[in-house]
């Protein structure tokens, strides 16, 4: 079982977003990814991830056709009804379809919160580290660039 600290970097590949910030929360039951527009137009659903001040804001729409809504408790104890889609999160060299909520997320530090629905059984959390997966990432590709080089 691979463990992971208080955030880290993850990527969404189904969405084209690699490496964006992530915050570790057991006391969040679901996943949240933060969405600064979302509407449903013909029954299909349309959002725009993060916001324009973000550092990784793309300004894309994105469209999914299969998609729910769920009342949620924020934290501030506050139920909120959201769009739920389903999408693969990469953590560590493991591809994990899961649910996110879209929400907004504005205030808050990290643009994705990872909850313990997709961590239980999978990850061990030590709120004393951070970014291990993105760093045995980064070590990866500095050893095949390395070996690259070698093999020349």
């Amino acid at each position: 079982m691979e463990t992971l600290g208080r955030s880290d970097r993850v990527d969404l590949p189904g969405l084209g977003l690699y490496n964006i910030h992530a915050k570790i929360d057991t006391g969040a039951y679901t996943c949240s990814l933060h969405c600064s527009r979302a509407e449903v137009v013909n029954g299909v659903l349309e959002f725009v991830l993060m916001d324009d001040e973000h550092p990784e804001f793309t300004g894309m729409t994105f469209v999914f056709k299969e998609f729910t809504s769920r009342a949620i408790r924020n934290s501030f104890g506050i139920v909120e009804q959201r769009y739920i889609i389903r999408t693969t999160v990469k953590i560590f060299s493991e591809e994990i379809i899961t649910e996110f909520s879209l929400s907004d997320r504005d205030e808050m530090r990290f643009p994705i919160l990872l909850g313990r629905k997709i961590l239980r059984h999978r990850f061990l959390i030590d709120v004393s580290k951070k970014n291990l997966s993105y760093r045995r990432k980064r070590s990866l590709k500095k050893k095949i660039k390395k070996q690259s080089r070698t093999d020349l």
